[in-house]
């Protein structure tokens, strides 16, 4: 990732330049893309290291959030610095209009082309990493993998609308065609960067495991016999391979409290071997003629009791 982030930085400079020289809207915009994109990485990279660490008296459920929490903020980068400063170029274009410099606009059209095709090896390098994890590209559950995939998409999509707008700015003599394409640009970033931030939101609020993950853990509770009906069972992703699992069960009548122990133990180890990312399992064991009888009216003393 370290060379990724240099080689986003030369790019981002070549096109800062170029646009620069050129005064190229779309070249400037797809310049504050890739520095953007090269902040987004530094996010990343946080994310990756400071996930790792151990759990600890504050946080006794690990750091696994901070990969969601620094997606986050990627997707504001990504929106704040690539999609507005895109919509800013293009309106300004529109607005003031433009003046081709020939000789400038060659160059950013090399730098462009060069551009397209570091992002586009970047992105097959990716899509690789998804294919050996078996996933679709919506269905990742590695927001940074995620984050790095739609980066790419995007990056790639951007230069090739940056290159068509330029090219039919040279070719027509008119802005309009550069400021769309700076606008593109900008509407391409500020969607990509609405999907990242929604998916990091929901999972730093709380969201479930998989359907496949809690309905084998539903199974796997029906299927003891020792319990008599599974009441509720929530679960909370954690981290990208770690979740919380708390289950409300009704045991059948007359187990003891050490037989109770034992079963909540046994059940406790089969989630964990049905579930590995299940770290954290919790378990609240009743005995439904017990709850019954210390809820009816009688053990409660309301009137009505038999």
């Amino acid at each position: 990732m370290l060379v990724a982030l240099a080689a986003n930085l030369v790019i981002a400079v070549a096109k800062a330049v170029g646009g620069l020289a050129a005064g190229s809207p779309a070249l400037l915009s797809e310049a504050a893309h890739s520095v953007a994109d090269s902040l987004n990485e530094v996010f990343l990279l946080a994310a990756l290291r400071r996930s790792r660490r151990p759990a600890d008296r504050r946080h006794p459920f690990g750091y696994g959030k901070e990969r969601f929490f620094w997606s986050l903020l990627a997707a504001v980068g990504i929106f704040v610095m690539g999609g507005c400063f895109s919509f800013f170029q293009g309106v300004e274009a529109l607005v003031s209009g433009g003046e081709e410099k020939l000789g400038g606009y060659v160059a950013g059209l090399i730098v462009l082309g060069i551009a397209l095709l570091a992002e586009g090896a970047s992105l097959l390098r990716a899509l690789y990493q998804v294919r050996r994890q078996g996933g679709t590209v919506t269905g990742l559950r590695d927001p940074a993998l995620r984050t790095v995939v739609a980066e790419d998409g995007t990056a790639v999509l951007g230069v090739t609308l940056a290159i068509a707008g330029m090219a039919l700015h040279m070719v027509t003599g008119q802005v309009v065609w550069e400021a769309s394409a700076s606008l593109a640009i900008g509407a391409l970033l500020v969607y990509v960067a609405y999907r990242l931030g929604r998916d990091a939101r929901d999972q730093l609020i709380g969201e479930a495991a998989d359907r496949e993950a809690s309905g084998r853990i539903r199974e796997l509770l029906r299927a003891q016999p020792e319990i008599d009906s599974v009441e509720a069972l929530f679960t909370m992703k954690t981290g990208l391979d770690s979740a919380l699992v708390a289950a409300r069960v009704d045991l059948v009548p007359g187990l003891d409290s050490e037989r109770v122990e034992d079963v909540a133990v046994r059940i406790k180890r089969s989630i964990a071997r049905t579930v590995p990312e299940a770290d954290q399992i919790f378990l609240d064991v009743t005995d439904r003629r017990a709850r019954e009888a210390a809820e009816s009216p009688a053990a409660t003393g309301e009137r009505g009791g038999a």
